[in-house]
């Protein structure tokens, strides 16, 4: 039984449908409705779902109410503003480090996990590869997977892990640019990577499933970014 929060698209829905696939029950959490519909419909399977606002307590109390035990919980999405320094307005700061930091500790907080069961959290290259504009996506990306190795040792057995992606194709974090300028950039950045292009969701999810496969493997930062790092 798979909790995914943020599983209406991107690397979220690619985690879903490959837990489907995998013959896992699947639930599917996020803050729009109609959208966690949209893709139960798309999976075209007996997946659940549930909206919930993971910044508010009361919100993620209801839901593992609602949802009960899970074997496992992944939880890829968040909503996050990004900008140099003197020009990000504390409260987009803020409200990254809420969305991606606090949600998913809430989350995991809140959730009872069977024995057995993992979590896994998603960080992101900024993390070990500041670049310059970006100094509360570090932050907060580097805050996760501290986070991920603490837990691991807190919640033992109950294993912890972190992905920390590099530029993904089809996910929300591009959408609002133009379309041209968006292949531009994704092109530039797989002239640079090793394996000469970017990442899709179903890189993602097919690492997320093997970490809720793999009973030895706790307290990791497994980075699925193309060789981001060496580049």
């Amino acid at each position: 039984k798979i909790l995914v929060i943020g599983g209406s698209s991107g690397m979220g829905l690619a985690i879903a449908l490959a837990a489907v696939r995998q013959g896992a029950q699947v639930i599917i959490a996020g803050r729009s409705a109609s959208k966690l519909a949209a893709a139960c419909a798309k999976i075209g399977t007996e997946v659940k779902w549930q909206a919930a606002d993971f910044n508010d307590e009361i919100s993620v109390k209801s839901l593992f109410t609602a949802v009960g035990a899970v074997d496992h919980l992944a939880i890829p999405g968040s909503s996050v503003k990004s900008g140099p320094l003197k020009e990000l307005p504390l409260a987009e700061a803020k409200s990254s480090m809420d969305s991606k930091f606090f949600g998913p500790y809430l989350a995991v907080k809140e959730a009872r996990i069977n024995p057995g069961g993992s979590v896994v959290l998603f960080s992101g290259i900024l993390s070990r590869r500041p670049d310059k504009g970006a100094p509360i996506l570090a932050a907060v990306n580097s805050a996760v997977e501290a986070l991920g190795k603490a837990l691991a040792v807190e919640l033992a057995p109950i294993r912890v892990n972190v992905i920390s992606p590099g530029m993904t194709r089809d996910t929300g974090a591009y959408l609002s640019m133009p379309e041209q300028v968006r292949e531009e950039m994704f092109s530039n950045v797989a002239r640079s990577l090793p394996v000469k292009r970017v990442g899709y969701p179903s890189d993602i999810a097919s690492v997320a499933i093997e970490l809720m496969s793999n009973g030895f493997i706790t307290g990791a930062v497994i980075d699925v970014d193309g060789g981001g790092l060496l580049s």
